[in-house]
C-alpha cells in the first residue's frame, strides 16, 4: 500500500509540474517535394512522428490542408465576399479562379504505423479517425502521400504574384493540426491566422534547376546543388530542364515556408548578433536600391531588439521577395519588394518582430491575435524610432512618443461602434476594420497602457521576463498578465477583464476645481467611461513648479513606484464602483495655473479635451 501511494504522489506531482508550463505536442516532419514548374503542380511525400504529450488519449487527429481553400465557393471566398469591407487582395477573386489557377491539395494515401487510415476532407481539414489511440506519452508515425496545385498569388501563398515572383510557398503542406489544453483546434481557413505545433521540419524540394530557392531553414547541401549562398546564384549554370534537390532543416519552430524563382539575387551578411542574414529579391527591377540598404539597417534593427525583446535564438534568418504584402513565418518573411527604402525597411522589421511574438512565443494568435499582432507593432514602433534617432532611416524624424499615433487609431476604432472584444476569435470579427484595429492598435496600446500601470522599470523587465518563460511555449492572455503580475508585485486582473474582455472605454474628466478654505484646493475628477484606471494627475502651479497627484486603483492591491524627478503625492485608492473621486491640494487656487489627468498620454483615454483644467482667472 505504502509503496502504492509513493507511486500516486510521483504521478501526481509530475502532472502537477506539467501543468505548470503546460504540456505541448511534438512533430517531427520529414517532406520531400517534386515541383513541376510547367504545370504548377507538385508531388510530396510526408514521414510525420507526432509526440502525444497530453494527458489525454487521442482517438482521431486533424491536418489542415490551406491549398483548399482557392476554390471558388470556399469558406475564405464566401466570407470574403460577404463581408462589409472586403480585403482588396482577396474581394471575388478567389470566385473568378479557373481551374489551373486554383489550389488544392489531394491526399492519395495516409498510413500510420504502416497501417492505411480512413480519413475525409472537410475543404481545407482533413479529418483522420485513427484504428489505435494514441496514448499519453506515445510516439506514433503518419506517412502521407499527395499531390498539390499552387494557386495563383491571392492571399500570402501562391504563385506569380503581382511582382512577377514565381512561388511564395506558405501553408502549402498537409500540416497537423495544434491540440492543447483546449482540444483540437482544427479552424478552417479563411485567410486570417495560423496556429502551429512545436517541431523539427526536414524538407527536400527538388525544383527545375534555373530556380533559386530560399526557405526559413538551414541549407544543408549548398556544394551539392552547387550554389554556395554566396553573392548571386548566377554564377552557377542554371540553364532550365534538370532537376536540383535542395535540402534544408529547421529547429523548433512550428511551420515552414519557402520561395523560388529564377531571377532571385542573395546576398547575406553577418549580422553583429553572431546570426546571418540572407536577403533574395529580383534584381533589376528598380528597386535594387531600397534592397541593397536593407541588410545595414536590418542589422541594426537586430541588436536593438534584442536588447528590448530577448535574444533571437536562431541561427539564420531570411528577408524574401514574394507574397502580397509582409507576412511572417519561422527564420524568414515573405515581403513585396517593389517599395522605397523606408517602407522595405518598415516591413522587414515588422515581420522580424513576429520572430519573438508567434514564431518564439508561440500564442494561439487565431485566439489571440492581438498577442500576435499588436504586441509586434509594440515593439515595431520602439524599433524604428530608435532607428530614426540613430539616423538609419533617411527623413524619418525621431518622436517623443512612438505611440501617439496608435493611440488616436485605437480612439477611432473604440468611438466607431464597430469595436468587438480582443476575446474573439480572429476569424469572426464583423469587420476587417473592427479585426485589424483590435489585433494591429489595441494589443500595442495594451502593452503601452501596461508600462503606464506598472511603470517603466517593472514593465520593461516584465517584456523580457515574459520572452523567457513563455519562449518555444504557447501562451495565453492570463499568463502575459501574471508574468506583469509577478514582476510588479500589483494585481492586474481587473485590467485585462475589461481591457481584453470588453469594449469599455476609459474616459476621466476634470469636472471641478473649486477653492476649499483659502489654503487648499478641492478637485473632482469624474468617470465617464466604464472603465475604471489609476490616475496621474499633473498639477502646475503658477511659479512653474509641479506636482503629481496618484491615485491608485483599488483593484491593484498596491501602486507602481515614483518614476522621475517630479514631487509625487500618493492619494488614498479609488475604487471602479465610484463615479467620481476626490483630493485636496494643499495650495491655494490662485496658486494654481493647470491640471492635468494623465500628462504622459499612455492611459486610454478617448476623450482628452476634458481631462485638463486651466486656471483663466489672472
Amino acid at each position: 500500500m505504502k509503496k502504492s501511494l509513493t507511486l500516486l504522489f510521483l504521478a501526481l506531482s509530475c502532472f502537477a509540474q506539467a501543468q505548470a508550463d503546460r504540456w505541448q505536442q511534438h512533430v517531427n516532419y520529414e517532406i520531400t517535394v517534386d515541383m513541376d514548374v510547367a504545370r504548377n503542380q507538385y508531388h510530396g511525400t510526408q514521414r510525420l512522428a507526432y509526440t502525444n504529450n497530453s494527458p489525454d488519449t487521442l482517438d482521431k487527429v486533424f491536418y489542415h490542408l490551406y491549398f483548399n481553400a482557392f476554390q471558388p465557393g470556399s469558406m475564405m471566398d464566401v466570407r470574403s465576399r460577404a463581408i462589409a469591407d472586403p480585403d482588396g487582395r482577396v474581394a471575388d477573386r478567389i470566385f473568378k479562379l479557373q481551374p489551373e489557377e486554383q489550389g488544392w491539395i489531394k491526399v492519395n494515401s495516409l498510413k500510420n504505423n504502416g497501417k492505411d487510415l480512413r480519413y475525409s476532407v472537410s475543404e481545407t481539414i482533413l479529418e483522420v479517425a485513427l484504428n489505435e489511440p494514441v496514448l499519453p506519452g506515445a510516439t506514433t508515425i503518419f506517412e502521407m502521400d499527395w499531390d498539390a496545385q499552387v494557386p495563383l498569388q491571392i492571399r500570402r501563398s501562391g504563385r506569380d504574384n503581382r511582382e512577377g515572383v514565381r512561388y511564395s510557398m506558405a501553408q502549402w503542406y498537409p500540416k497537423m493540426c495544434e491540440y492543447d489544453y483546449q482540444g483540437w483546434h482544427s479552424n478552417p481557413y479563411i485567410a486570417r491566422e495560423f496556429y502551429g505545433v512545436w517541431g523539427d521540419f526536414d524538407v527536400k524540394i527538388s525544383i527545375d534547376k534555373s530556380y533559386v530557392v530560399a526557405a526559413g531553414g538551414y541549407l544543408q547541401n549548398p556544394q551539392e546543388i552547387g550554389y554556395g549562398y554566396e553573392a548571386a546564384g548566377q554564377q552557377v549554370n542554371r540553364t532550365s530542364g534538370d532537376k536540383l534537390t535542395w535540402h534544408f532543416k529547421t529547429p523548433n519552430v512550428h511551420d515552414f515556408v519557402w520561395a523560388a524563382d529564377p531571377d532571385f539575387t542573395h546576398t547575406k551578411i553577418n549580422a553583429d548578433d553572431g546570426t546571418v542574414m540572407h536577403f533574395f529579391w529580383q534584381k533589376g527591377k528598380g528597386y535594387d536600391e531600397a534592397w541593397e540598404k536593407l541588410p545595414a539597417i536590418m542589422n541594426r534593427a537586430r541588436s536593438i531588439m534584442n536588447a528590448h525583446f530577448g535574444k533571437y535564438p536562431y541561427r539564420e534568418y531570411s528577408f524574401i521577395q514574394g507574397g502580397d504584402g509582409g507576412m511572417e513565418y519561422p527564420l524568414a518573411t515573405l515581403i513585396t519588394g517593389n517599395r522605397g527604402t523606408n517602407s522595405l525597411a518598415g516591413a522587414a522589421i515588422h515581420e522580424q518582430l513576429h520572430s519573438w511574438y508567434q514564431m518564439v512565443l508561440g500564442s494561439n494568435e487565431s485566439l489571440y491575435a492581438w498577442m500576435d499582432e499588436g504586441f509586434t507593432s509594440y515593439a515595431e514602433d520602439i524599433t524604428i524610432n530608435e532607428l530614426a534617432r540613430e539616423g538609419m532611416l533617411s527623413g524619418k524624424t525621431p518622436v517623443d512618443d512612438p505611440f501617439a499615433g496608435t493611440y488616436s487609431a485605437y480612439t477611432r476604432l473604440a468611438t466607431s461602434g464597430q469595436e468587438e472584444p480582443l476575446t474573439t476569435h480572429a476569424d469572426h470579427f464583423n469587420t476587417n476594420f473592427g479585426y485589424s484595429l483590435a489585433a494591429y492598435v489595441k494589443g500595442a496600446v495594451f502593452l503601452s497602457q501596461m508600462e503606464y500601470i506598472i511603470g517603466k522599470q517593472a514593465f520593461e523587465k516584465g517584456l523580457l521576463r515574459y520572452f523567457d518563460t513563455w519562449k518555444f511555449k504557447h501562451p495565453n492572455a492570463n499568463d502575459v498578465i501574471r508574468v506583469f503580475e509577478k514582476q510588479s508585485g500589483l494585481e492586474l486582473d481587473w485590467y485585462k477583464e475589461d481591457f481584453v474582455n470588453t469594449t469599455n472605454t476609459i474616459d476621466y474628466a476634470v469636472d471641478t476645481v473649486m477653492a476649499d478654505g483659502r489654503k487648499n484646493t478641492k478637485v473632482v475628477v469624474g468617470r465617464r467611461g466604464r472603465m475604471a484606471m489609476p490616475l496621474d494627475i499633473l498639477v502646475t502651479y503658477e511659479d512653474g513648479k509641479q506636482e503629481l497627484f496618484y491615485a491608485p486603483l483599488e483593484s491593484m492591491r498596491g501602486e507602481k513606484p515614483a518614476e522621475g524627478d517630479i514631487k509625487r503625492t500618493v492619494l488614498p485608492d479609488h475604487r471602479w464602483v465610484d463615479m467620481t473621486y476626490e483630493f485636496t491640494i494643499p495650495e491655494s487656487m490662485k496658486n494654481i495655473a493647470r491640471i492635468e489627468i494623465d500628462p504622459s498620454h499612455h492611459m486610454a483615454d478617448i476623450e482628452l479635451e476634458n481631462n485638463t483644467w486651466e486656471n483663466e482667472r489672472k
